[in-house]
């Protein structure tokens, strides 16, 4: 698998009008058959570790990677096996439920400018600022004439964001419906897994088209240079966490970073 001839595949080109039927949840572009995902997986992520150590020794930006999936898309998934080998002290996991009281009372993106990494960390959304367009219009939550405007002020603050050293990866984990009716009856046979049931998990299945079509314009509107959006193939879970890690490395090489100077010439200590 190439990272770079991944990325173009599963790139989403700004201006580009997005239909997830397009989108075969079950592909695996660059792959003839399963690899060896554990021995690639385990080079990947020590790679990443490397470049984690150099970002945060440079201390000049961050990476923030935003994940969103329909239920069962394997979000928790992603995170436990591509942030494998990551120093947990540099990483960020930040979850967004429904708002709290305190952050009910300010603007929507408040919360999440407040999770943005520090300079030197990595970041990992496991659901966002898009669930303000994705959620909130498929339930009308609020009124379409509020979160119409809300594309473009998510583009600015994702600019923004950009402009100031944080580089944004934002992935999609596009599962089939049959795939996820597949995952949640796997709960329902194995009694450990219960506790992740809810009754909201079921009903949502009830809105699936609608869900479609609000993550259809979010990744039409919202792809952009500064901010792209990757579709990522996720019915296959060892293909979601190659692509993912490749993607990422690919970026973190892209960055070019640079260890800075030794405040200090350790050739001069002598001791004793």
């Amino acid at each position: 698998m190439k990272s770079m001839d991944l990325i173009q595949k599963l790139w989403v080109k700004p201006g580009t009008k997005v239909s997830l039927r397009d989108h075969d949840p079950d592909a695996t572009p660059g792959c003839k058959g399963k690899p060896d995902v554990a021995a690639i997986l385990l080079k990947t992520c020590a790679r990443l570790s490397e470049l984690q150590y150099l970002m945060y020794a440079e201390n000049k930006r961050a990476l923030l990677i935003v994940l969103q999936a329909l239920d069962t898309g394997g979000k928790d998934g992603t995170i436990r096996h591509v942030m494998t080998g990551l120093n947990p002290a540099g990483v960020q996991v930040k979850s967004f439920k429904k708002p709290t009281e305190d952050e009910l009372d300010h603007d929507y993106l408040w919360r999440i400018h407040h999770a943005v990494p520090n300079y030197g960390e990595f970041g990992i959304f496991n659901r966002s600022h898009y669930e303000d367009v994705i959620v909130v219009r498929v339930h009308d939550l609020v009124p379409r004439s509020v979160w119409k405007n809300r594309y473009d002020e998510i583009n600015a603050f994702e600019k923004h964001l950009t402009e100031n050293n944080v580089t944004l990866l934002k992935f999609y984990l596009h599962i089939s419906k049959e795939e996820q009716k597949r995952r949640l009856l796997e709960r329902i046979e194995d009694k450990r897994k219960w506790w992740k049931l809810s009754e909201a998990d079921f009903a949502e299945r009830k809105h699936w088209g609608e869900y479609q079509e609000a993550y259809e314009e979010a990744l039409t509107r919202c792809s952009t240079k500064e901010a792209p959006w990757y579709i990522i193939p996720a019915n296959k879970k060892w293909f979601r966490n190659l692509a993912v890690a490749e993607i990422m490395l690919e970026t973190l090489e892209a960055l070019d970073m640079k260890f800075p100077k030794a405040k200090m010439d350790p050739t001069t200590i002598r001791f004793r």
